[in-house]
């Protein structure tokens, strides 16, 4: 990386992995971020809880935030499904922060097919996910509509591991109805390209810092952010080192408590820790 300063205007940062697992928060993660010298939005790829929830979430970890600094993936499909299919009916596989914010968007939510056509299938983490259910979305499917997926994340991180993602949920509905989703959330360089725009600054300016290299970093790296992995997640330094120069973070560190020194070395032109991704972003 060169010696140039680097000011960074917004960091967007992940969730799970990032300021806590499960419902234990990452030690420093309050503190750090009540220093920041820039907003902080918060981007999760989780689609189980509204935008609202996660303002209380972390207020729950002294984390002062509000939704207009918020996404997720749930918030990011009801976008995407408000602006193509407008008052539209969706069958939907996933939990309560999904269905709300489809509904905030003046969706039409079902669980079953009846007479109403639908317009979309969307398929997010589901924690009561049953045959039943796997077959109504299959069946919708193969009638035509569009296939819709929160996002791919396999895993989800909690205290003491990882337990199965919405992925592995999209992945037995891909499975069944032999069909490919569009996936709305991370990587895709559209969510990246809509942070941007929300926080009014260029791609350039923005921080992503994530705990997963598939996701949180390729998404950062696709749409022009600078990208910190975080080794309290899902990826570890070894992971991110055999990463291809493309698609590796811009900077590791050891978790959310290094953020602000990370910001003020790089403000400083200086090399930030011991391990700096020296590709071009």
């Amino acid at each position: 990386m060169s010696e140039t300063a680097l000011h960074i205007k917004a960091v967007v940062l992940d969730l799970d992995g990032v300021i806590y697992r499960g419902r234990t928060p990452i030690p420093g993660a309050s503190a750090a971020l009540s220093s920041l010298s820039c907003p902080a939005y918060y981007f999760t790829n989780n689609s189980t809880r509204s935008r609202e929830s996660y303002v209380e979430l972390l207020a729950g970890f002294g984390i002062t935030s509000d939704p207009e600094h918020i996404v997720t993936s749930a918030s990011l499909t009801s976008e995407y499904l408000r602006g193509k299919y407008p008052r539209a009916t969706v069958l939907v596989v996933g939990e309560g922060g999904l269905v709300d914010e489809l509904r905030a968007a003046g969706l039409r939510v079902v669980r079953r097919r009846g007479a109403r056509p639908l317009s979309a299938v969307v398929v997010g983490m589901d924690r009561a996910f049953t045959y039943a259910k796997l077959k109504e979305a299959q069946q919708a499917l193969l009638s035509g509509v569009e296939f819709i997926a929160t996002n791919r994340d396999a895993t989800y991180p909690v205290e003491g591991g990882i337990i199965p993602g919405a992925g592995s949920v999209v992945a037995a509905v891909a499975a069944a109805a032999e069909r490919e989703p569009l996936t709305i959330g991370k990587p895709s360089a559209w969510s990246g390209q809509l942070i941007a725009r929300h926080a009014g600054v260029a791609p350039g300016e923005i921080l992503m810092v994530g705990d997963r290299i598939e996701t949180d970093i390729e998404m950062g790296r696709r749409a022009g952010l600078w990208t910190c992995l975080v080794l309290t997640g899902i990826s570890s330094l070894a992971e991110a080192a055999a990463t291809p120069e493309a698609s590796r973070p811009h900077f590791v560190i050891p978790s959310i408590a290094e953020v602000p020194d990370l910001l003020r070395t790089l403000a400083a032109g200086r090399a930030p820790f011991d391990w700096v991704g020296e590709g071009e972003r």
